[in-house]
């Protein structure tokens, strides 16, 4: 199960989202070819290594490892949830807030990493914790916004509506029970991420009053909705 699109149509263009979907294609595509020396040798410079930034080394890979990708999956997986709920919390801040937002989500993602395993001599790469951070700051603007969720069970798929607090809770639930998987996946990254963002965005909520921005929609979004976030159904005949 995954989400392909919510039911939130934004109201401006999402500048800042797509320039990071952007940035991270590029920097993709451009290590993409390389061999698998070379690529480790990226990994190894610009990841986030726990070990080297709790030595005070290589702080810029604070920022580098969020644009680095290990395979195909790693970067549509990031780009979509990315391209799903960044418009509408990019809406929600404004563009130079919500830049300011993912980066210091992709900070709260490195934190708890680091706090988890300080000692870890393997890299951290990919969006993943930034992009949690958008999730958690979802969850608590739009709790009860329609996101369209594809269901795939062998040969049967099928897609349902589902409110946010649903798909997004059940996606938190699941890093919290993966995190003592020895997969290589940062879970604690995702964790972190999301708990930043809840904190980074409850100034905006409060901002837009709190519980009776809740109230005012019963948690789903203000704006209404358009027929492309409609799905379409096909008679039988």
């Amino acid at each position: 199960m995954f989400p392909i699109r919510d039911h939130n149509p934004s109201t401006n263009t999402p500048y800042v989202t797509y320039g990071l979907i952007a940035v991270n294609v590029v920097v993709f595509l451009l290590t993409w070819s390389m061999d698998d020396s070379s690529l480790q040798k990226i990994f190894m410079t610009y990841g986030m290594i726990p070990q080297d930034v709790m030595a005070g080394r290589a702080n810029i890979s604070l920022i580098t490892h969020m644009f680095l990708h290990g395979g195909w999956m790693h970067l549509l997986g990031n780009m979509l949830f990315l391209w799903i709920f960044g418009d509408n919390m990019e809406d929600a801040m404004g563009h130079q807030r919500f830049a300011a937002f993912y980066l210091g989500a992709g900070f709260c993602a490195v934190a708890l990493q680091i706090a988890a395993d300080p000692a870890s001599p393997w890299p951290m790469v990919g969006a993943s914790g930034a992009i949690a951070g958008v999730l958690g700051g979802y969850l608590l603007l739009y709790p009860r916004a329609r996101v369209d969720v594809l269901f795939i069970f062998i040969i049967f798929f099928r897609i349902f509506a589902i409110p946010a607090w649903i798909v997004l809770g059940v996606w938190f639930g699941l890093q919290i029970i993966s995190s003592g998987a020895d997969d290589g996946v940062a879970y604690m990254a995702h964790v972190g991420g999301f708990l930043g963002g809840l904190a980074l965005t409850f100034p905006v909520w409060r901002a837009k009053g709190a519980r009776a921005f809740w109230t005012a929609n019963a948690g789903a979004p203000s704006n209404p909705p358009t027929s492309l976030s409609t799905i379409p159904r096909v008679a039988r005949k």
